[in-house]
């Protein structure tokens, strides 16, 4: 089949040639389900035969308003055509820049008000890793500058299996072994083996004679480390020890962020804020690669001075282009609420499944960001099942199923994704 006679990408390669140039000439650094979209709309992706198949993983929540949106695919083509989305360095300024920044800033609550009510500052980057990377320079300095810290001894708190990246500094954040093997990761600068959800754990480090610790960095819910919300108080208390000990608390939100637990930001379920988040994934729709760490004005301008940070495309005209449609489409379209009650529906399904299933061990979560545990613990063998009854979902930590589709699911597509995980869990 040619280009000119078919709307699928890449319609004169088949499947098959597909799969074999990509293990020829691609790393093999991911566990493949043998599938090859062609098309992906809304909800759905479709094969080479145009078979559908309904998406239940959204990118790790990077299209929670759905793949290729129009409203930010519109907004895209018009700057492309109009000569205004491409690469200008950051030495001059941008339209799209301050708008999409400005955009972000007023999405979020005033962060660390405790350094004042100055409002919130941006710093964009490109893969949400880049600004845990960001988050961290502003611990660190933070701790050196305010704390007295020696440069280079200063240490953040982190959970076990959390999950900020695969770059050298979240690796050494991380208590995966096999992301750290053989990359020769050095672990003094973080203080990880902290149990998620305990705030003993975090209060036993903080002894009197513990004065390195400069911040603390969480997710509040726990994606990649097995689709696990923190137990209740869990933030709060973060707040309270960050407070008392002089600590900045970051939030990292590429992935709960932007509506997916059914509040626009998770850390409003506890109605806490932190002094800096981390956003990423579906800042854009999911159609550039966009990130952004956002924290106190005054924070902001106490580290980041000219020279001390730069990104070629850090702020990158036609990101900032998709970004700014990107978040005018949860309100226009009212994805928070229907994230909340979406995903109610779905995990009282998931919980009926569950109490019929000998094969599932709990099922957690927030919103549409919820897990089902199996209890063999190989949930990817699962997740190739569910392929082949049209639903597409990967496993998080090995041991739980992923339920994660874009915000814009209706009751209808709830049925869809019940009926096909009623056909694996119960039979």
């Amino acid at each position: 089949m040619s280009r000119e006679n078919s709307r699928m990408g890449f319609c004169w390669l088949s499947d098959q040639e597909i799969f074999d140039m990509e293990q020829e000439y691609a790393a093999s650094h991911y566990n493949h389900l043998k599938f090859c979209p062609r098309e992906w709309k809304g909800v759905w992706l479709y094969g080479s035969n145009g078979e559908k198949t309904l998406d239940c993983l959204a990118c790790y929540s990077a299209v929670n308003q759905g793949h290729h949106h129009p409203k930010i695919v519109k907004a895209l083509i018009d700057a492309l055509n109009g000569n205004y989305a491409g690469a200008v360095s950051n030495v001059v300024f941008s339209g799209a820049r301050a708008l999409f920044s400005k955009k972000i800033a007023a999405i979020l609550p005033q962060l660390g008000s405790r350094f004042g009510d100055c409002g919130n500052k941006v710093l964009q980057k490109n893969g949400g890793v880049e600004s845990f990377e960001t988050a961290v320079k502003m611990c660190r300095a933070y701790g050196a500058m305010q704390k007295g810290i020696p440069d280079g001894l200063q240490r953040i708190i982190v959970f076990r299996n959390n999950f900020h990246g695969r770059t050298y500094e979240a690796l050494a954040a991380s208590t995966n072994a096999n992301y750290k093997k053989f990359f020769g990761v050095r672990t003094d600068a973080y203080i990880n083996e902290v149990e998620f959800g305990s705030l003993d754990a975090v209060e036993r480090i903080l002894d009197p004679f513990n004065t390195d610790v400069c911040g603390i960095i969480v997710e509040p819910m726990q994606g990649e480390g097995g689709m696990y919300p923190p137990s209740p108080g869990f933030l709060k208390g973060l707040r309270e020890i960050a407070d008392a000990n002089d600590l900045l608390l970051i939030f990292d939100e590429i992935q709960v962020g932007l509506g997916r637990t059914g509040k626009m930001f998770a850390f409003e379920h506890e109605g806490v804020v932190p002094d800096g988040i981390i956003l990423g994934k579906a800042l854009s729709g999911g159609l550039i690669p966009v990130s952004a760490f956002v924290c106190n004005s005054a924070l902001m301008d106490l580290v980041f001075w000219p020279g001390r940070d730069g990104s070629t495309y850090g702020g990158y005209s036609l990101a900032c282009v998709a970004g700014i449609p990107a978040l005018e489409v949860f309100e226009e379209e009212g994805l928070v609420g229907n994230a909340a009650l979406m995903g109610a529906l779905l995990k009282e399904k998931f919980e009926d499944i569950a109490s019929r299933s000998k094969r599932v061990k709990e099922v957690r979560g927030k919103g549409l960001f919820i897990g089902v545990e199996v209890k063999d613990g190989n949930a990817f063998s699962y997740c190739q099942q569910l392929l082949k009854l049209g639903l597409f979902a990967n496993d998080s930590h090995g041991h739980t199923i992923r339920i994660s589709p874009p915000l814009i699911i209706t009751p209808e597509h709830v049925d869809y994704i019940v009926e096909r995980m009623e056909k694996v869990l119960v039979g």
